[in-house]
């Protein structure tokens, strides 16, 4: 998210949200589909995998150590079939776009440090927990409010709700001329550390170019923004 100080006392804070369709959130569900099937197989799999897409091509990069095998190609059309692209007209079709599968085994300097930990290795105590090597780091942060039920800020939250009934509109052929791909952005002022008004909506919805924009704007404020409870200088 991110803030702009108005004054002394009130700023405006911006979030963003994708649909399914969306090339990194397209990307995410690939890595994702294929980790589960892995561990479906072997739980002690061990999966770093990326996922990499451009027009009419997915890269699958990475180390993958593990005992099965999973079909990736087949992994990655089904993933992109499920999103809905399945005709050439929206960019990217599950049946004809490329797969490159570029993976190997876990280096040995990594696999080292997660098999068994340093000071195991080093003092050869064998207990359970000694034994725990460590995993890829990262620091998240992150926080959780009491503006909304779900525990989120009230920007991500509405930008959420806004994608997930887009896509709903799609997937429930409400819209018909909808394609996969879709964003919102959802910018809410506050005053004094609290939401005080959603300042501005804006929707990107892939579509077919022969509907007009004038359409698309009507139906979208009719059936997705006011629909979903977000109206403009509405106070909380």
């Amino acid at each position: 998210m991110a803030s702009l100080q108005l004054s002394e006392n009130s700023y405006l804070q911006t979030a963003e949200s994708v649909t399914e369709g969306h090339p990194d959130k397209l990307c995410d569900q690939i890595s994702d589909a294929i980790l589960d099937a892995i561990l479906e197989e072997d739980p002690l799999g061990r999966v770093a995998c990326e996922t990499v897409a451009t027009t009419g091509l997915i890269i699958i990069l990475g180390e993958i150590t593990t005992s099965c095998y999973v079909d990736i190609p087949k992994i990655v059309r089904n993933t992109v079939r499920d999103v809905g692209y399945i005709d050439d007209e929206y960019g990217f079709n599950y049946k004809t776009c490329g797969v490159m599968v570029a993976i190997t085994e876990q280096s040995l300097d990594i696999a080292a440090g997660v098999d068994i930990a340093l000071e195991a290795r080093e003092s050869g105590d064998s207990g359970e927990i000694d034994l725990i090597g460590a995993g890829d780091q990262g620091i998240m942060v992150g926080y959780a409010c009491n503006e909304t039920e779900n525990l989120m800020p009230l920007p991500i939250s509405l930008a959420h709700q806004l994608t997930k009934n887009l896509a709903g509109l799609r997937q429930n052929n409400v819209l018909p001329y909808l394609r996969p791909d879709g964003k919102s952005q959802v910018v809410v002022e506050y005053e004094n550390g609290k939401p005080k008004r959603v300042d501005s909506v804006t929707i990107a919805a892939q579509h077919d170019p022969e509907v007009s924009r004038q359409k698309i704007e009507s139906d979208l404020r009719e059936l997705l923004i006011y629909v979903s409870g977000i109206f403009y200088n509405k106070l909380y």
